[in-house]
């Protein structure tokens, strides 16, 4: 076989997106040279321009969420923070909260956490024998007591898609509150919040909306869901008062935003919106199902994955013979420019469930700038590095 030409192909975008749009770099470029303010902290024109931003952007996140009130949306640092803000704001004393093994640490520990306390139970639903998220399984955990069901809408290990209309309907059905962490699946696949019943949905901005790191949000349907939020301070509304603000966005707001991220978000959904959702996820699909089809010529490589269909959102997670994930890693970043995640992604209740604990997989993940082309290395270079193996075991 002819040597393969390196290429650097960058296939970790489920942990960051890469590259982002010119857009985004020059929206942010644009406001730190020409504005650069705080919001609602002044009267004078910067001020006001960059509160401008600021609404801006809650109302273009309100329209693609379908959140009923753009005052429910709350920006956040990220995913994590929106997830903690709600867990931790929401339960109390003798709650009972159902969660998935799908789940990310950042909807785990914070449970984990409230549970080892005393302060809540906790039940972990996985899939049923089909391989399917088990919605009897869901059914049948409702206690008296139950509170919240906290369930991702896609998974960060195998890209599978949660049935969250169906959860949200059961949610709905029993008057408990559904919290969605949709880090994975918004800007590739619809999310409405009112259509599924979500309570509240937490987001990153720096993945699949293409903005910079260090902004998220937590999206909240309605104002009679009270959390307590983990911190007070300024907001620049009541100002008078000692006391924080119990209105949102203020009263989940504390200190000044980061509007520079707010406003690369921004540009990251407007680049999204530009390019047509729909035309996103059908790349993507396309990318991941040339990619998934090219492994199954290659016996040796095991892919994780449940039984709930295409894996809508760019993930695969697989293992190599002869490699582990972490030297597959290194091998495909050092040699063959291609940078992927190894290890267990922060998700160590999915890796138990697919069998890959403690070693976990080697990730790949496709954003809507990779190619056909980088597919094709990518396959290339497998098959060598499977060839490589099978030389040294012979050897």
């Amino acid at each position: 076989m002819a040597e393969s030409k390196q290429m650097m192909v960058y296939l970790d975008n489920s942990a960051t997106s890469w590259p982002k749009p010119p857009q985004v770099t020059e929206a942010i470029t644009r406001f730190l040279t020409g504005c650069g303010a705080s919001p609602g902290r002044s009267g004078h024109r910067m001020a006001i321009s960059a509160a401008r931003e600021v609404f801006e952007t809650r109302e273009l996140i309100a329209q693609l969420f379908n959140v009923p009130s753009s005052d429910g949306v709350i920006f956040t640092s990220n995913a994590t923070h929106s997830l903690n803000i709600a867990i931790k704001g929401i339960l109390q004393k003798g709650d009972h909260v159902i969660t998935s093994t799908f789940e990310h640490n950042s909807t785990i520990r914070p449970l984990r956490e409230l549970e080892a306390k005393g302060i809540i139970e906790v039940s972990v639903i996985g899939c049923n024998s089909s391989g399917y998220f088990d919605l009897e399984a869901l059914r049948s955990c409702i206690k008296p007591n139950t509170r919240l069901v906290a369930a991702i809408h896609a998974s960060n290990v195998t890209g599978d898609i949660l049935p969250i209309g169906q959860i949200g309907d059961i949610c709905k059905t029993n008057n408990l509150l559904f919290l969605v962490d949709a880090s994975q699946s918004v800007g590739i696949i619809p999310v409405d919040m009112q259509a599924n019943n979500i309570d509240m949905l937490a987001f990153t901005g720096h993945k699949k909306l293409y903005g910079p790191t260090g902004v998220g949000g937590l999206c909240v349907a309605t104002n009679q869901i009270l959390i307590q939020p983990l911190m007070q301070g300024g907001t620049g509304s009541r100002s008078e008062s000692e006391f924080h603000p119990d209105f949102y966005p203020d009263r989940l707001e504390a200190g000044t935003l980061n509007t520079v991220g707010i406003v690369g978000l921004k540009a990251g959904i407007e680049f999204i919106q530009s390019k047509g959702p729909d035309n996103i996820q059908f790349h993507i699909h396309l990318l991941t199902s040339k990619f998934i089809e090219g492994l199954k010529a290659i016996p040796t490589i095991d892919v994780q994955r449940t039984a709930m269909g295409s894996l809508q959102v760019g993930v695969v997670s697989l293992n190599l013979q002869g490699y582990t994930p972490s030297d597959l890693a290194f091998a495909l970043d050092s040699e063959f420019g291609i940078m992927i995640r190894p290890g267990l992604h922060c998700a160590p209740l999915a890796h138990r469930a697919l069998g890959t604990f403690p070693q976990g997989s080697a990730r790949f993940s496709f954003g809507c700038f990779n190619t056909i082309a980088e597919v094709d290395y990518t396959m290339e270079v497998l098959r060598k590095l499977n060839e490589r193996t099978k030389i040294t075991k012979r050897s």
